[in-house]
């Protein structure tokens, strides 16, 4: 049983355990949090050693900064558009983003994602895969990969499980942000609070949480899972292909320029 600090840092990633909880921090706040493939494979990395280790009672899930995540690092995603096997390269950063929000969804003890700021593209889906969702009144949440000619694949299966069809058809196609409120109302975030008020909550949300058995909880959670979607990490999956695909057209290369340029992007007809 591991009851002291214990500290994991990665590059981009930085990994605290102590007292039954296991905090993951996205650690690039000078991007954003913009997810590269090393980020997502220190998550993974990181999965893994939470969930060896049987002390851990609740994982959290947060990022430094002032955003949450901005979703995909753009800037990789143009360096693979000019890679000679950017199809094999696209293709394995859609595996890599699958494998981490499957193993963040599938973890035996109960995740929180606790926001702040922009929750944008893949940073929605790291959301989604926790099973409660903490925020501050800064968050905001955002799906524009319509917008840079790609589509949000993966996020899909979270997003419809989450909040239904109906709500995740207007984040999916609209491009606009759900403010705080909107996703209050549509169940993608559980409770919103000031800024000042984060951590206080967050620690009440963690005492309420290991006051009851772990087993019951992991059963609970199981249970959870089957009721509503026993098919989430396979659908995940099917989604693998789809996103690496969206990348390889022209209008994703298009719009990809756009955003970096800074202007409209011009699609074919």
């Amino acid at each position: 049983m591991c009851t002291g600090v214990r500290s994991l840092m990665g590059e981009l990633l930085q990994l605290r355990m102590q007292g039954g909880v296991a905090e993951m921090w996205l650690a690039r706040p000078e991007k954003r949090n913009a997810l590269t493939r090393q980020t997502l494979e220190e998550l993974v990395r990181a999965i893994h050693v939470v969930g060896a280790e049987e002390s851990v009672r609740v994982v959290v899930l947060r990022s430094t900064g002032t955003a949450f995540c901005a979703g995909m690092d753009l800037e990789e995603m143009q360096q693979r558009a000019a890679a000679p096997d950017r199809q094999a390269q696209w293709q394995r950063d859609s595996e890599v983003y699958c494998e981490a929000l499957t193993l963040l969804y599938q973890l035996p003890v109960p995740t929180i994602a606790v926001v702040q700021g922009a929750a944008v593209a893949g940073g929605v889906g790291l959301v989604l895969a926790c099973d409660l969702v903490l925020a501050s009144q800064s968050a905001f949440f955002m799906l524009p990969e319509p917008m840079r000619g790609i589509t949000a694949a993966i996020v899909t299966p979270l997003l419809v499980h989450r909040v239904g069809a109906g709500p995740a058809s207007h984040l999916l196609l609209s491009g606009r942000r759900w403010t705080i409120d909107d996703a209050y109302r549509f169940g993608l975030c559980h409770q919103w609070v000031e800024e000042t008020h984060l951590e206080t909550t967050l620690r009440d949300w963690l005492q309420s949480i290991q006051s009851g058995s772990p087993e019951a909880l992991a059963l609970s959670k199981v249970h959870l899972r089957t009721m509503a979607d026993a098919r989430i990490p396979e659908k995940l999956q099917a989604s693998v292909r789809k996103s690496a695909q969206a990348r390889e057209s022209a209008d994703a290369r298009e719009g990809l320029a756009a955003f970096l340029e800074k202007r409209q992007p011009r699609w074919q007809p």
